[in-house]
């Protein structure tokens, strides 16, 4: 079988990301040490790099799979398969500006007071396509400056006819570039404490983001490199699932059985063994969790002991063939 290239983030996706392949079952080493990790599949090649960049490369060919963030497949705009969505690594992408400012709360009051002063707007930010998306869909910035592209300034080019409103490439520490370098930044915030130690406040949210696992299109109609690619995404799906249940067991009394079965929820239909007591049945079922709370009474009326596990992972088997087909 035709391995396959496999990019993962560093950077603050990469905690996260080597959790989730862990609990997957895959054994990684030298992650710490090594831009090329190994992994415990002889069939997968690993390669750590920014999460800015993986969208592009994967896009390109140059590799198969990668994670990254929503955030930067919004960026880039690359031409990729989205597979799953991992569900960690939540951020919001905000306008956040200096809290001194009490006046302002929103893009529009920012744009309104630096045009009524006549000073050009200044914001630092890594996201300059959504930055530039963002602005020029407010309807304040539609009516000041029609549909002018704010300047956007990088160290080696200039775009944009609106000098009025900056785009400033940032290289990271964003939240730092006030009040010297930038009026405003567009940056990630995920609990807001970075903000909040440097003085800025966040004003608007454009779009929250979480860890993507995306493909490449050529790479999926390659039936070898297909295979595989869909190996690590059941057992990617499967953690993601697995967070989200419960796999409970009980014993019941024969009489207590159909009240039970009736109201137990379950992901098809609940496996019932019959004990040696022929007067009492071994339930168990996966439910999600927050059923849990919701049927705790039922189970303590009509069930027996109850063990409650958290599965490593709940395999979507029948959905990931029925989407691999449908490929």
């Amino acid at each position: 079988m035709e391995k396959i290239s496999f990019l993962i983030p560093k950077g603050h996706l990469s905690e996260g990301t080597f959790r989730t392949l862990e609990r997957a079952g895959y054994v990684i080493s030298g992650g710490e040490r090594t831009y090329r990790p190994v992994i415990n599949d002889p069939k997968i090649e690993l390669k750590i790099l920014r999460p800015q960049e993986i969208p592009v490369f994967v896009s390109e060919g140059l590799h198969d799979i990668g994670i990254t963030g929503l955030d930067w497949l919004r960026e880039t705009k690359a031409d990729v398969e989205v597979l799953l969505n991992l569900e960690y690594a939540r951020v919001k992408l905000v306008l956040a500006i200096p809290k001194a400012w009490t006046r302002i709360n929103s893009l529009s009051s920012l744009l309104e007071e630096f045009n009524r002063s006549g000073r050009t707007l200044r914001i630092s930010t890594e996201y300059l396509n959504i930055s530039a998306e963002f602005l020029m869909a407010n309807p304040t910035y539609k009516r000041l400056y029609g549909d002018r592209e704010p300047l956007i300034v990088t160290p080696w080019w200039r775009k944009g006819e609106n000098s009025r409103v900056a785009l400033y490439l940032s290289f990271g520490a964003t939240e730092a570039k006030p009040p010297e370098n930038a009026d405003a930044i567009i940056d990630v915030m995920e609990t807001g404490e970075t903000l909040e130690q440097n003085n800025l406040k966040p004003i608007e949210v454009i779009m929250e983001s979480t860890a993507i696992l995306i493909a490449n299109r050529d790479s999926l109609k390659n039936p070898e490199k297909r295979e595989k690619i869909y190996d690590v995404l059941t057992l990617l799906k499967g953690v993601v699932d697995g967070r989200k249940k419960l796999h409970i067991f009980m014993n019941v009394h024969k009489n207590n059985l159909p009240s039970l079965l009736e109201r137990l929820p379950a992901l098809k239909k609940p496996t019932i063994a019959p004990l040696s007591d022929e007067n009492w049945y071994s339930v168990n079922t996966v439910i999600d969790k927050e059923q849990f709370i919701e049927i705790l009474p039922i189970l303590r009326r009509l069930a027996q002991g109850l063990v409650v596990y958290e599965p490593r992972q709940v395999l979507p088997l029948e959905e990931i063939n029925s989407s691999e087909r449908g490929q």
